[in-house]
């Protein structure tokens, strides 16, 4: 057994990256990837190689220079390519040719990185001649293929066949091979040969395989891949998602918690993380939103005036009430770039707020650790001889979950206004609250009644629409609303933020069901995460829970595991300033299948 890796490439997507390199000699987290590669194959436990076949090209001497430097056990042999400016790795295989016909082959191109264990899957495989493949999924670039029986490969699809609304067949060619050397002889070597005479040099080597599998008896069958880590790395943003998922597991967390987002990037990854509503929008919200896609991208937005309008009837509030943000991000910056004086907070809570103020104006009420409760009494009690100019009411808060009912957040308002204090209450997770009846304050009759009151929402949130960012602002305070308006940009929201708000009201109902879902599905998971032995469960009325995580686990010993062990995410509470030293994950409700899988882990983790 062999291996060849070719290895010829300009790499010209990772720009500076590899304008004195190959490619392959690009770091994924201080280790070049041909480096790792060599090591990989120097500690094969199946077999033991005869040797190492490297196609340069680009750069071909600095490459040899550095593997001089390497232990590098298996001997190492070179083939050059001269014209590799001008032909595709077809004819850096074509080169090497020879090779093949010697002995059985590993085939490899070296921008990959991958877990050592997807080459033992190769060799421990009796199949002589195999093609690694990995289900389809958004990031992944190239050759796709379409599986039969008995994993034969029944097609592969080029580029100009590829069809989006069949990518659940698809399977990515890895670009690892196992070649028999019988393989080579009666098949991929001469059909190389008969490929390149035809069709030229500047093609790729997986246009022969496809030639190939039109055979009667192709004698190549697909390998799928079963949760094996693995990524191409053709850019910088390739680079920078392999190094989050190649780096020590004391690290991964980190990295993952840094891109604040993204996550689609990691489709194995189960986000319990991030605070959404994961029962909405239904199927048919969402076939209306793709059957208008093309349209909505292709178009400008409204302008405020048509989006608070939007608003406006989305809660039953006044145009002149509300103004619509990307996010309720992009609105609290501007609130709090707004608000003057001192600023009156409840700690632990959503931090966003208080990183727009500078600490000398906060004014905390610390709430201790246990069930981090409070009422609106024991606001009022705090702050009766505190001097702020505001306060914030994050209701049900963040991440404690604690929640004020609406007759209770009433008599604060009514506190507020007697004491000139401007009252800013964000009920982005209100929805969530049990209870008979709305607790929200948007209605024109509570704003109007309390023109110090600022209601924030996030639509993001509550909706499972994070994507789509949109959120609200509303308040009586006319004049207050006036500036907002003329502060954002002209396009502040997309189109198809701008749609799902005109559209929203015919999924009402069903969105009003999957909040009374919600609530059923928190309480079946408080119990099952109160089984757990090392957690502790907070009561709260969002759609999440906060867990205390005792020993034998920290937060982030468990996040951490949870992360590297079964591809799950939580948020480690533990990194908020505000609850630094302590102990405790934020874990989102998500479906019933969902909420077992995780269930399961943690008992996994307990045994």
């Amino acid at each position: 057994m062999q291996a060849v890796i070719l290895a010829a490439g300009m790499g010209k997507r990772l720009g500076e990256l590899t304008q004195n390199n190959t490619k392959c000699m690009v770091k994924v987290n201080g280790v070049t990837l041909i480096e790792r590669l060599l090591q990989q194959l120097d500690n094969i436990k199946a077999c033991k190689l005869e040797r190492i076949v490297i196609v340069t090209g680009y750069e071909g001497q600095k490459l040899r220079d550095y593997i001089a430097t390497r232990n590098v056990k298996t001997p190492v042999e070179y083939v050059d390519n001269p014209i590799y400016a001008t032909t595709n790795n077809i004819y850096s295989l074509w080169l090497a040719k020879d090779y093949l016909l010697k002995d059985d082959t590993l085939l490899f191109e070296s921008d990959l990185i991958f877990d050592a264990s997807v080459v033992e899957k190769l060799l421990n495989n009796p199949y002589p001649s195999l093609a690694l493949v990995s289900k389809y999924e958004s990031w992944m670039d190239g050759t796709v293929v379409k599986l039969g029986e008995d994993c034969e490969i029944d097609k592969f699809i080029p580029g100009t066949e590829f069809r989006y609304e069949e990518c659940h067949s698809y399977y990515k060619t890895v670009n690892i091979y196992k070649f028999s050397r019988e393989f080579s002889t009666s098949h991929y070597v001469p059909f190389l040969e008969a490929y390149s005479k035809a069709l030229g040099n500047n093609e790729y080597y997986e246009q022969v395989l496809r030639v190939i599998t039109l055979l009667d008896k192709p004698e190549i069958k697909a390998l799928p891949l079963e949760g094996e880590s693995w990524y191409e790395i053709d850019d910088v943003q390739d680079l920078d998602i392999a190094e989050s998922i190649f780096c020590a597991p004391e690290e991964k967390l980190e990295r993952i918690e840094s891109r604040k987002g993204g996550y689609w990037r990691y489709p194995k990854m189960l986000d319990f993380c991030t605070p959404v509503n994961h029962l909405f929008p239904n199927e048919r919200l969402m076939s209306e939103l793709r059957a208008n896609f093309d349209n909505l991208v292709r178009s400008y937005p409204s302008g405020m005036r048509v989006n608070s309008l939007l608003a406006g009837k989305y809660f039953g509030v006044r145009q002149e009430y509300i103004c619509v943000g990307n996010g309720a991000a992009e609105l609290i910056k501007m609130l709090m770039d707004s608000v003057s004086g001192t600023l009156g907070v409840i700690v632990p809570t959503f931090e966003e707020y208080m990183h727009r103020v500078s600490p000398e104006r906060l004014v905390p009420m610390e709430i201790g650790s246990g069930n981090f409760s409070y009422t609106a009494d024991d606001v009022m009690a705090f702050f009766a001889d505190k001097k702020i100019s505001n306060l914030l009411l994050v209701n049900p808060d963040n991440p404690s979950g604690n929640f004020i009912p609406l007759a209770d957040t009433l008599r604060l308002c009514a506190w507020a206004a007697e004491r000139g204090i401007k009252l800013v209450i964000d009920e982005s997770f209100v929805d969530f609250a049990e209870g008979d009846s709305s607790h929200t304050l948007l209605e024109n009759s509570i704003l109007e009644a309390n023109p110090h009151v600022v209601v924030l929402r996030s639509i993001s949130k509550s909706h499972g629409v994070p994507g789509v960012r949109l959120g609200v602002l509303a308040t009586a305070d006319v004049n207050l609303i006036a500036r907002f308006k003329q502060d954002v940009a002209l396009w502040n929201i997309n189109s198809l933020g701008e749609f799902y708000m005109q559209i929203f009201g015919k999924y009402e109902k069903h969105y009003r069901r999957a909040c009374v879902q919600f609530v059923a599905e928190r309480k079946a998971m408080a119990e099952a995460l109160a089984a757990v032995p090392f957690l502790r469960v907070v009561p709260g009325q969002a759609n999440f829970l906060l867990c205390e995580v005792q020993p034998p686990f920290t937060s982030r010993q468990l996040a951490q595991r949870l992360l590297e062990d079964y591809d799950i995410l939580v948020k480690d509470c533990s990194v908020l300033s505000c609850m630094e030293g302590s102990s405790y994950i934020r874990v989102s409700v998500r479906s019933a299948a969902e909420n077992a899988k995780f269930i399961n882990a943690l008992q996994s983790l307990a045994k």
